[in-house]
């Protein structure tokens, strides 16, 4: 058959003689929303906790039980078909069942159903909303909320009173999360007016613990494009320009995690779950299988640059001072577990760069681990004349300031906080000062004193100023502080108090120096006729010996104000080889939370 004769078939074949099956109107809602880019909430739950023959390879089979309200207005389970719900939500409990919880990963679950008025807000939605807050405190579990909402309901029969029911909702969210409730807020698609404010107030705020996950298209608005370009206000080229993930809150920190679809964002959950989750009963998340030796040698570990590995940056041979920069992701990853990937929370928080977040295993433990970026980082925008041209190795500025004290309070209550310390100090230029570096350093002590669970502790390069005061284990009674060989732990470093606290001594060193001595009394000489050539000649030679004189007793205080001190005076438990990195860390976490499990059970 010729390709026109196949062609010619193909254009004229004989119609069906059956008339095409119409859609059910729960496949109607299904394709409607496809078309629009979205996804229905029946199938959104589907995809995140299928049936053991549904579930994908590697992903853990689940379930779900619908619940509306009951007439006394409380969530209770529902036996109806899907897609039935009267409310512009569906709310109910999710399960997943994995190894580690074989009894399942349970959470409250609300979910935006795009179908009906674009997921509005209104009475109905909002009793639901609060009861599910009601049940997720009641069973001691998480709140999961993928977000999808047009806002307060505008329409003639209804008004000031859905405000009022959005701020009952905004009332109850505060206190389920000052009662240490956790929401984890996915945004999967537009969120306007009242559903972004909630957002801010489950996952924002510096006394949360929810994480909030955006899609590419997902935005957060507090009015729409086409409102604010009719009102005359300034927007973008789309709502995601005005409040998406790229351009606005991944920047600035107020989106947590990025993911490519929905599909990833349900991933991304199940990961935070596998660091973060734990049961009502248990005081800790259960501890994972491992295959990495508690006692691996970091040393070894790689790290590329100029040190080939992470023993050379910890080597006084190699790294003498500890002055030379490096990468703290490499330590970090050296550290923990090997066989489970860590997951890094505001990867791309601009201005907080120095500050580095990551959920993890050590010893098949989870952890929250912190790092301070110990290289000089470059600075992207506009950089004012009166801050640092880009952000110093070891040294907290505002934002990563911020970030690091919200890291602290996101795993108080439930796992253990191990902080991997470069700490030169914070940053005490204007443009620090301007940008709330005062408060949000407080923030950080405060996180600390508040901190409900084991700290650990470890200076593996310098510890100076400030940011000692904030970590110092006078903060907290379950801390445990180690040092390893070679680090510098002290009020400030060598180098600032010689050149500032010391600076008489200094000069009077140098006046002392016989080179200064004799240029001096050659200068006091009458008779010499070549006083400009010698004045030249002293101004030369006091730069040189100053010099020596600031670097002489620089050595000297770090020699006094060693590690060593720090250890004797208390400030310090224990001062560590490099070998013995990683099994003192693992041998600290359990004597922790040893402690605060018998605190718990006392």
């Amino acid at each position: 058959m010729t390709c026109a004769n196949r062609v010619r078939e193909h254009r004229f074949r004989k119609p069906r003689p059956e008339p095409l099956a119409p859609l059910a109107p729960y496949e109607q809602k299904v394709v409607e929303l496809r078309r629009r880019g979205l996804t229905y909430a029946y199938e959104l739950v589907r995809m995140l906790a299928p049936g053991e023959e549904e579930a994908p390879k590697g992903w853990p089979h689940g379930d779900f039980v619908e619940h509306d309200l009951d007439a006394s207005g409380r969530l209770v389970p529902v036996t109806r078909p899907r897609g039935e719900n009267t409310a512009n939500i569906v709310a109910g409990v999710v399960r997943n069942f994995t190894p580690r919880y074989p009894e399942g990963i349970r959470r409250v679950i609300v979910l935006g159903d795009g179908s009906r008025g674009m997921g509005a807000l209104a009475e109905p939605e909002c009793r639901r909303i609060i009861a599910a807050l009601d049940l997720a405190e009641e069973l001691g579990v998480p709140l999961e909320w993928f977000a999808l909402s047009a806002g307060a309901k505008i329409a003639m029969d209804s008004g000031t009173e859905n405000m009022d029911w959005i701020s009952r909702v905004l009332r109850r969210i505060v206190t389920f999360t000052q009662g240490g409730g956790e929401i984890h807020v996915v945004v999967c698609g537009i969120n306007v007016g009242a559903q972004p404010y909630w957002n801010a107030e489950a996952t924002m705020l510096m006394h949360t613990r929810g994480i909030l996950i955006m899609t590419p298209d997902g935005a957060m608005v507090l009015t729409g494009k086409q409102a604010l370009d009719y009102s005359g206000g300034v927007s973008a080229d789309d709502n995601v320009g005005i409040g998406g993930y790229d351009r606005i809150m991944g920047p600035n920190g107020q989106a947590q995690y990025l993911a490519a679809d929905l599909e990833e964002a349900c991933r991304l959950l199940l990961r935070y779950y596998d660091h973060s989750y734990r049961l009502p009963t248990e005081r800790f998340p259960r501890p994972a299988p491992t295959t990495d030796p508690r006692d691996r040698d970091v040393c070894a570990s790689p790290h590329g640059g100029e040190f080939a590995t992470i023993g050379e940056v910890l080597d006084a041979a190699h790294n003498p001072g500890r002055k030379r920069p490096f990468e703290i992701r490499r330590l970090m990853a050296a550290v923990v577990d090997q066989d489970h990937p860590p997951l890094e929370r505001w990867q791309e928080m601009r201005d907080a760069e120095t500050g580095v977040v990551w959920d993890a295993h050590l010893g098949g433990y989870p952890v929250s681990v912190i790092g301070f970026e110990s290289r000089p980082v470059p600075r992207l925008g506009w950089v004012p004349s009166y801050g640092p041209e880009q952000w110093t190795a070891g040294t907290l500025f505002p934002l990563s300031s911020k970030k690091i004290a919200r890291a602290i309070n996101s795993a108080s209550g439930s796992r253990p906080l191990v902080v991997l310390a470069n700490l030169s100090g914070f940053d005490g230029s204007p443009e620090s000062m301007r940008n709330w570096q005062l408060e949000f350093g407080a923030e950080i002590g405060r996180a600390v004193v508040n901190f409900r669970g084991p700290i650990v502790f470890c200076v593996v390069s310098r510890y100076h100023g400030g940011a000692f005061v904030v970590f110092s284990k006078a903060l907290h009674d379950n801390m445990q502080v180690a040092a390893l060989e070679g680090t510098y732990a002290s009020v400030i470093g060598g180098a600032p108090a010689a050149a500032v606290v010391f600076a008489r001594e200094v000069d009077k060193r140098t006046r002392r120096d016989p080179r200064i001595v004799e240029l001096e009394r050659e200068l006091a000489d009458p008779g010499r006729g070549d006083q400009g050539r010698l004045r030249a000649r002293f101004a030369e030679v006091w730069e040189e010996v100053h010099a020596e004189k600031l670097a002489e007793l620089a050595v000297e205080y770090d020699h006094v104000h060693s590690v060593e001190r720090a250890r004797d005076v208390g400030s310090v438990d224990e001062i560590l080889p490099a070998v013995r990195l990683r099994p003192w860390l693992i041998e600290a976490l359990e004597r922790g939370m040893a402690k605060e499990e018998a605190k718990a059970t006392s």
